[in-house]
């Protein structure tokens, strides 16, 4: 018991918190809080690259 237990700490933790935010709802939070970070990350990258972006983005369109 004790040699499975050395194993598969990492695992059954993982499980427990992941039980732990399901019952929770914090799912709910944390996917709200990851959508917000892309969001910004994305905005700044398209910022910082407009002609970039505007130049694939009408390729893409006149492919379209």
């Amino acid at each position: 018991m004790k040699e499975f237990w050395n194993q598969y700490k990492g695992a059954m933790i993982g499980i427990l918190i992941a039980i732990l935010i399901l019952i929770t709802r914090l799912h709910d939070l944390i996917l709200a809080i990851v959508v917000l970070v892309l969001g910004a990350f994305i905005g700044n990258y398209v910022q910082q690259n407009k002609d970039f972006v505007k130049t694939k983005l009408k390729n893409f369109i006149d492919k379209m």
